[in-house]
């Protein structure tokens, strides 16, 4: 490979993963889908600990009581990609809570949003205690469940890291129905024999440090006689939902255009699938 060869490889590499993995905060596009919604959105402050967690409430516009979906956001925090999720969730009948899991925690107070740049949202993220994530989860389905218009079914949704904690939450919220966990890990095996709900797995075909993950979860799901139902997306990369609604950059290579092509067809796949789960 000659050097040429090589500077072409690197920057068809780089589109890729720009494609598949683009930082929250370059989210345009996002925001302004979101902007254009019809549906009501407010911010709400669920207590917890003497903590405050804010809270993005997304209701449907529907003429009954609908269902709860406690929202889990990716490592990159409540993003506009998170948000315009919670929004789409909704638009088909459900009202979704998406806490903000870094309320409170990033400078001066302030969430998501108070954080200078992506790589600071992802460190304090990652550094989450689950039992503090696991209690605000559980507040904030409490605040949901409580809603007039809640007709009481709770389900849970979770993306990359956000994957991992829907997971975990079965693990300890008997009412919880379902949970979706989008390419995230699964809890400790000891944990799942206190799970009530169906667990729906999507995972991306290239992603190995998850995808791996799947073959002894579906073992030791089945040996604590719980239902866990996995799809893998052939082609499709981490981060497949965000990565499926973003917009082809119009210079893509064709090997970024055929991973973004991938990715669009792993969100649409994934997300009819959701919904028809979420429906039973």
């Amino acid at each position: 490979m000659n050097r040429i060869q090589r500077i072409f490889s690197a920057l068809t590499v780089l589109a890729v993963l720009a494609v598949s993995a683009a930082p929250a905060r370059a989210q345009d596009w996002a925001k302004a889908a979101l902007e254009k919604s019809s549906r009501h959105h407010e911010y709400v402050p669920v207590k917890v600990d003497g903590r405050t967690i804010s809270t993005f409430v997304v209701y449907p516009e529907v003429k009954g009581k609908a269902p709860v979906i406690v929202l889990i956001h990716e490592i990159f925090g409540l993003s506009d990609w998170a948000k315009l999720m919670a929004d789409e969730i909704a638009a088909k009948g459900y009202i979704v809570v998406a806490p903000d899991l870094l309320s409170g925690i990033g400078p001066n107070g302030g969430g998501t949003d108070a954080f200078a740049g992506q790589d600071a949202v992802t460190k304090a993220v990652s550094a989450l205690d689950k039992d503090v994530v696991n209690a605000d989860l559980n507040a904030v389905a409490d605040y949901g469940k409580a809603l007039p218009s809640s007709n009481g079914k709770l389900m849970s949704v979770g993306f990359c890291w956000g994957g991992g904690k829907s997971f975990l939450f079965a693990t300890q919220r008997p009412d919880l129905t379902t949970a979706f966990v989008f390419y995230g890990p699964p809890p400790p095996v000891e944990k799942m024999k206190s799970i009530n709900a169906s667990v729906y797995g999507f995972y991306a075909g290239n992603d190995a440090r998850i995808g791996a993950t799947v073959p002894q979860t579906v073992l030791d799901m089945k040996a604590a006689g719980k239902t866990y139902e996995p799809v893998s997306y052939e082609g499709a990369g981490h981060g497949f939902m965000r990565a499926g609604q973003a917009p082809l950059a119009v210079d893509a290579t064709p090997e970024s255009k055929a991973m973004w092509q991938a990715n669009k067809k792993a969100f649409d796949e994934g997300f009819a699938r959701m919904l028809m789960l979420a429906s039973r």
